[in-house]
């Protein structure tokens, strides 16, 4: 890594766990100028592609993928802790799929399990707007496939 002050070789100095492990912090030091400055490392899936019902591929984005969780657990009893992890193990499982482009819909079933396991009326604000419900019965229905799992 380059110092953003010299642009000189760095060493790193320290490395620990941060944001509830999700990234590690090193703190750095340029060999040249010996400016110290700290750097977080954490996972990407940048090159990966989703591909959407409608076929059209996109950038995959954590962004958007928090964006509907966070409507999904809203005034939910789910520290930032939790969410910070929920969404740190839903990205894992899509790394682990090892595919360049993965559909939407494939991320949209490893959401539901992590949201069962997490939080079932977060589970069912999710799959209703995932499943695209219509109706309340729709809705019952989903509660009593839920009831049967748990």
């Amino acid at each position: 890594m380059k110092c953003p002050i010299c642009q000189g070789e760095t060493r790193v100095v320290n490395s620990r766990s941060a944001e509830l492990g999700v990234t590690v912090k090193r703190r750095r030091e340029c060999v040249a100028c010996s400016q110290r400055f700290s750097t977080y490392e954490r996972m990407s899936l940048t090159d990966l592609r989703v591909r959407k019902r409608n076929g059209q591929k996109e950038p995959y984005s954590r962004h958007k993928l928090e964006g509907g969780i966070r409507k999904a657990t809203e005034k939910r009893p789910i520290s930032g802790r939790d969410f910070a992890k929920l969404i740190f193990a839903i990205e894992q499982d899509i790394f682990n799929l090892g595919a360049e482009t993965v559909p939407s819909e494939q991320i949209g079933k490893i959401v539901l399990s992590h949201l069962r396991a997490t939080d079932k009326v977060a589970y069912l604000r999710f799959a209703s707007v995932y499943r695209n419900f219509k109706s309340p019965k729709a809705f019952e229905r989903e509660i009593q496939k839920l009831e049967k799992v748990s």
